[in-house]
């Protein structure tokens, strides 16, 4: 990710902030990230239960609209089928 992307990546989600509560900042859900990460694990620090594993974002999808993000319920599917060994 470049500054340029850094840059207005923290412009337009601050705009789209709710709420700020010590590390958190809560912002409409406006917005598609794709997010790519390495696995999954069980976390007890995330409201979730998971957390991503080397998570990093890919890019922005502007040709998709909120609803058609990916839920929790998917990041939960993909932890069931994933190889715990």
């Amino acid at each position: 990710m470049t500054d340029a992307m850094l840059a207005w990546q923290t412009e337009v989600l601050l705009k789209r902030e709710v709420t700020r509560e010590d590390w958190t900042v809560r912002v409409r859900p406006e917005l598609v990230v794709e997010v790519t990460f390495n696995d999954l694990q069980a976390s007890p620090r995330y409201p979730g239960g998971l957390a991503l594993r080397f998570a990093r974002v890919k890019g922005y999808r502007p040709d998709k609209k909120p609803h058609e993000a990916d839920t929790i319920d998917t990041v939960r599917a993909i932890y069931s089928q994933q190889d715990k060994s």
